[in-house]
């Protein structure tokens, strides 16, 4: 019995608005019985709609309001605080809006993931669907990436592709693409806590050889 809980990993999961990625996430864990649990889920607005959500699925929920921090290193150190609280195995950042410093990068380095509404390396940042229309894509996307001192730049897990159609706007954009989310994200952080991913020089491996994308 103890062997099998120790195996148990540990994620945390920090939002900042309605918890969408989040939800997936959890119910995901619950239904393919990942050898994991969702320890917490931690928020950067203490009015964000995704903490209710979170304590309705029956996870613990903490808050560090950002604009109780006039400086980012002491909002930093704090989240740290935290988020180590739970003892995590892996930080899953989902819709989490705000840049981490270098410090609590190097702190989590390795077992820190976002996803990113683009096919990255392209439209790192904000306003991804907006900048993706203005280009003229006819393909963008998601991405699964374990987090950098670079923003938006960490090693590649998983992505998936979505078409640009010729009358989207940025929320028909960007409803398709959250979707693709709500598959790669849970499926990234599922081969992660089962031991599935491997990164060497810089890229991402997944060891059972299955496909790094979803078209």
């Amino acid at each position: 019995m103890a062997d099998t809980l120790t195996a148990v990993k540990s994620i945390v999961i920090l939002i900042s608005g309605r918890g969408s990625n989040m939800e997936a996430m959890v119910r995901r864990c619950a239904e393919e019985r990942w050898p994991a649990r969702v320890a917490g889920v931690v928020a950067s607005r203490a009015d964000a709609p995704g903490l209710a959500l979170a304590r309705a699925l029956g996870v613990g929920t903490s808050v560090v309001d950002q604009r109780a921090f006039a400086a980012r290193e002491a909002f930093d150190d704090e989240l740290a605080r935290v988020v180590d609280g739970f003892a995590p195995d892996v930080v899953a950042l989902a819709g989490f809006m705000r840049i981490l410093g270098p410090d609590f990068v190097r702190r989590h380095e390795g077992r820190l993931l976002n996803v990113h509404p683009s096919l990255l390396p392209a439209f790192p940042g904000l306003h991804t669907h907006r900048r993706a229309l203005q280009a003229g894509c006819k393909l963008t996307g998601a991405t699964v990436h374990f987090v950098t001192a670079e923003l938006d730049h960490g090693p590649i897990v998983m992505q998936g592709a979505v078409p640009v159609h010729a009358d989207d706007d940025e929320a028909t954009l960007a409803a398709r693409v959250l979707a693709v989310e709500h598959v790669i994200y849970p499926r990234s952080v599922r081969w992660f806590v089962e031991g599935r991913l491997r990164l060497e020089g810089g890229r991402v491996r997944q060891l059972d050889g299955l496909p790094q994308w979803l078209t």
